[in-house]
């Protein structure tokens, strides 16, 4: 195949990655303020905006910061220089945070109170109520207290990422003859923020008061015959980016364990606090962490919303949150089963949460137990700390299997569980490898290497998400089980490269990065272009979580401009501008936000009526293309093709119940039909699911 050369395209080509996340973030707020979103899950997903904003301002924005510190003014492909991008997100995400907290306080919680659930305020609290809260206070929170009064004997104290603080002010001298007017009480993470009252004493049938009230009703108690002018809570975000300097380590899980201590005390990025809190301490604050009036956010009401997630799982009431649903089976798997003799007969496509996890979970279980097997080999990104399929492989590992495990210690914060699954490996004898210092390993394999009649035969399983049992009930993800010898040889030549040295040798079947995956990708979209200027059918559809990398970008713009039809759907950043006149008018981007977290890679290409469909970890983004080993895995079956369109692609084209449409300059709108409503989850939950009810 003949290639054209890209071309360059100007920077107002490209939409800024930061303020494209803070667009998907509204995405998700607009779930908490849908009235069709059952009440409790209206609440869980207000505090999933703020969990993902912590992330945001952890890492995003304080790389932000580390770049303007430098003096660096490099832009990226918008054309943006650091300092103005840093300018257009603090007020986005100031006006983000307005809106959320409105929404709380004016109507989630309003409408919680309607429905016997309801968060105490201080001011009205009963005499009853009081004295039961402060026997709590004086016999649960009081002792795990420390409060540290600011001199120069105690200077401010260092304060823990995310964590809940108050800052108070004094008046008078203590037994010393101390006068400083100020003193810092830090809340031990092992407090619950949100305390549950008796049923009898609340008056509703769900009464809770927030930590941060009982503090501040209390805290003089901490502070005897002295004088409580104020009090106020304050939470501050630190920088949470690790650094592991490639080239300098020697050993990288003791330089990760070495560096993780630290994540704790990085520099502060922002600082939130109570809008009650008086410029006098606001400005002590600012100054403590030498932040500016741009990184502070006053709130009314709770400085850490994501504390509230809680709360939906402590109240017994089924008609507030999403019906339950018993994920199904392919249908070869729905009678008792040999995995692999199943394996064997034919390809097995697995779609969850629509579809059970369970049979990964059964292949390790068997192959742990199965004389026949000899060795297991799996890559682990994000597994829990209580994982059974950890369990699975330790048993195999006692059992004399040779087990090898592939472990990503730069899992964002995941290292420390990973690091805890691999010393818990090596103990039994497994081998762990933690793949290649400067690329993270984030493909999903698992492959079992059986002993039969004819010889060896391997059993692979790949899939678009992590080997997580939990997060298989919320995300979407495509698992293939299979035993294609050619697609074992090419998962064999990975693990070969991940735990051993040599040249990366071709693969048959599989895209790999960072050696033929991009390299793949631009050949197939240029397949798509020469189709078109031949007058051929020519269709790309592609599904994913982010879509940054400009090279790719660029590709689907001439493809555009070549008559390709381009369909996007992309859940959450995405710098391509559909529609432009002239430049991307055959290019539509959608977006789907709903129960389930979309998670699934999946591309199409027409390629001249084959209809190749490929399923993948990567996004189309830098990182996934040249800094992380990824693989992107062909759907070969025509039957399992057709499963991929019906459920992974089609109902997402037509949703008009959860799908945004992106339009040329980043702006979304719902994507609404006069005609019936269409809900891509709900379909495939009624669908696929046992006993699934759908949502109204």
């Amino acid at each position: 195949m003949t290639m054209s050369a890209s071309r360059s395209f100007a920077a107002e080509h490209f939409l800024n990655r930061e303020l494209s996340l803070l667009a998907f973030n509204r995405r998700v707020l607009a779930q908490a303020a849908d009235t069709r979103v059952p009440l409790l899950e209206r609440l869980r997903f207000l505090c999933i905006v703020s969990s993902n904003l912590d992330e945001f301002f952890e890492i995003r924005v304080a790389g932000l910061k580390e770049q303007i510190k430098f003096g660096s003014h490099s832009v990226g492909a918008d054309g943006m220089a650091p300092h103005e991008v840093f300018r257009r997100v603090t007020e986005q995400a100031h006006d983000l945070i307005r809106e959320q907290y409105a929404l709380l306080n004016d109507v989630i919680l309003p409408e919680l109170e309607t429905e016997g659930i309801a968060f105490l305020r201080r001011s009205l609290w009963s005499a009853e109520q009081r004295e039961w809260i402060r026997e709590h206070f004086l016999n649960e929170v009081m002792p795990v207290l420390t409060p540290i009064g600011l001199d120069p004997s105690h200077p401010f104290p260092r304060v823990l990422n995310k964590s809940l603080n108050f800052a108070v002010e004094l008046e008078g001298t203590d037994a010393f003859g101390r006068n400083s007017g100020a003193a810092i009480v830090q809340a031990p993470r092992a407090l619950p923020r949100v305390i549950r009252l008796p049923r009898k004493l609340s008056g509703v049938d769900h009464g809770f008061v927030f930590l941060s009230s009982v503090l501040h009703a209390y805290v003089g108690e901490l502070f005897s015959g002295m004088n409580v002018l104020g009090c106020y809570q304050f939470r501050v975000t630190r920088n949470s980016d690790l650094f592991v300097d490639d080239e300098e380590v020697k050993n990288l899980r003791i330089a990760l364990q070495g560096e993780l201590p630290q994540r704790h005390f990085g520099d502060a990025v922002r600082l939130e606090v109570a809008d009650n809190c008086s410029e006098v301490m606001t400005e002590f604050l600012l100054q403590q962490f030498s932040l500016e009036r741009s990184d502070l956010y006053r709130v009314p009401g709770i400085v850490n919303l994501v504390r509230l997630m809680s709360v939906p799982d402590q109240i017994d009431r089924p008609d507030l949150m999403y019906p339950p649903f018993q994920p199904g089976l392919p249908k070869v798997l729905t009678k008792r089963y040999d995995i692999f003799e199943s394996i064997r007969k034919q390809d097995i496509l697995m779609h969850h949460p629509f579809q059970s996890f369970s049979p990964v979970i059964q292949l390790l279980e068997q192959a742990a137990d199965d004389p026949l097997v000899v060795a297991i080999k799996m890559t682990v990104y994000r597994t829990g700390t209580d994982s059974v399929l950890m369990e699975h492989l330790l048993r195999a590992a006692v059992k004399g299997k040779e087990v090898t495990v592939v472990v990503e210690l730069m899992a964002r914060f995941d290292e420390e569980a990973n690091l805890s699954i691999a010393s818990r490996l090596e103990e039994v004898g497994a081998h762990v490898v933690y793949g290649v210092v400067g690329y993270k390993t984030h493909a999903k394999m698992l492959m079992v290497l059986r002993r039969e009649d004819h010889g060896y035969r391997r059993y692979v399983h790949l899939g678009t998400g992590n080997y997580h049992p939990r997060t298989t009930r919320f995300y979407t993800d495509f698992g293939l089980l299979t035993a294609s010898p050619e697609i074992g040889d090419d998962v064999n030549e990975v693990f070969k490269q991940l735990t051993g040295l040599g040249k990366a040798s071709a693969l048959k079947h599989l895209w790999q990065a960072p050696f033929s995956l991009h390299r793949n990708m631009l050949a197939a979209i240029h397949g798509e272009i020469e189709a078109a200027q031949s007058g051929k059918p020519a269709r790309i559809i592609a599904k994913m979580n982010s879509l940054l990398e400009p090279e790719i970008i660029n590709a689907l713009y001439e493809a555009s401009a070549a008559g390709v039809t381009i369909d996007l759907i992309v859940r959450g950043v995405c710098s391509l501008r559909p529609g432009v006149k002239g430049l991307s008018d055959n290019i539509r981007v959608r977006s789907v936000v709903g129960r389930f977290l979309e998670h699934h890679r999946i591309f199409y290409f027409h390629a001249n009526g084959k209809q190749a469909i490929y399923l993948s970890s990567a996004d189309w983004m830098e990182r996934n293309f040249f800094r992380r080993i990824e693989i992107c895995f062909p759907v070969l079956e025509p039957k399992l093709k057709r499963r991929v369109l019906k459920e992974g692609l089609k109902p997402y084209l037509t949703d008009t119940a959860q799908a945004w449409e992106m339009d040329g300059n980043g702006d979304y709108r719902v994507k609404t039909s006069r005609r019936a409503r269409i809900c891509a989850q709900e379909l495939l939950l009624a669908d696929m699911c046992v006993g699934a009810i759908n949502v109204a």
